[in-house]
């Protein structure tokens, strides 16, 4: 199934992304996280199309060539979104896809502007509150990248060694995984242009940014809402806490066997058919 470039004017510049699937179907916004951007994904995103949805992929604010400029706090990475799915599909809402930082938008958005998303599901990252509160050395292990982050140098050191460092968290956050050669020097591409943006997102953590969406989201959630994690997932360990209290609508919380960090691109078919059977 193909899907075309196409670009969106929206208030913070021109957006870039994949669009396809069934025009007349379930609209559907997939968000990408780090270090990542959608044409990698685009065999899930080919699957959401074949089980009729219309299918639309952001590259988000900081990830070349969408707009590089910040600010990067979740309010302002949350309006872009909005803003895309209001231009997209005014008289619909959507169903909101959200891996990584992705999945992190889509968690403000619920909580930000719950009468256009009609369903949520997240890969990889749970409730961000629940997320702050995994504490545990094994995951604090895990995280070393989250402070190299802040460091004034740290551009220079993710695009050292044709991107060394991007391509060692790969393989870390998922060990099944080997990412095509093409689809990874497309990566690569894009990366490089982009740096140090998509850094930024996480110097934002130390930030009031970050306070005010705990704010936002202190209040349960009333999106329907899907968490999908990787069992192998060597960058965030499924979470061992019970955060029930955290959804006020139908929630559900899957761990999915032999597949890591990057599970929608390690299992495009059978991630896509969890979303669709769920969601209907």
């Amino acid at each position: 199934m193909d899907f075309e470039h196409v670009t969106f004017d929206l208030p913070h510049g021109t957006f870039h992304a994949l669009q396809g699937g069934d025009p007349s179907g379930r609209p559907t916004v997939v968000l990408h996280g780090f270090p990542d951007h959608p044409p990698t994904a685009k065999p899930f995103l080919a699957e959401l199309g074949r089980r009729g949805r219309h299918v639309v992929a952001p590259w988000l604010r900081g990830y070349a060539p969408s707009p590089t400029a910040g600010p990067f706090d979740f309010a302002s990475l949350t309006s872009d979104v909005l803003a895309l799915i209001n231009h997209w599909s005014p008289g619909r809402a959507v169903d909101l896809i959200g891996h990584d930082w992705g999945a992190f938008i889509a968690y403000d958005a619920c909580a930000t502007a719950p009468e256009r998303i009609k369903r949520a599901v997240t890969l990889a990252i749970p409730h961000p509150h629940t997320f702050l509160k995994q504490t545990s050395l094994a995951q604090l292990r895990r995280n070393w990248h989250m402070g190299l982050f802040q460091l004034p140098g740290s551009g220079w050191l993710a695009t050292a060694r044709d991107l060394a460092l991007i391509d060692r968290l790969w393989r870390q956050w998922s060990p099944g995984l080997s990412l095509d050669p093409a689809l990874r020097a497309e990566l690569h591409k894009d990366l490089r242009a982009s740096m140090p943006a998509p850094l930024k997102y996480y110097r934002q953590m130390l930030r009031p940014g970050m306070l005010a969406l705990l704010r936002r989201l202190s209040q349960p959630i009333t999106v329907p809402l899907l968490q999908l994690h990787g069992a192998d997932d060597g960058g965030i360990r499924p979470q061992q806490l019970d955060d029930r209290h955290r959804f006020a609508a139908r929630h559900a919380r899957e761990v999915v066997p032999h597949v890591g960090h990057f599970l929608h691109i390690e299992a495009p078919e059978a991630i896509a058919e969890r979303i669709v059977a769920w969601a209907n």
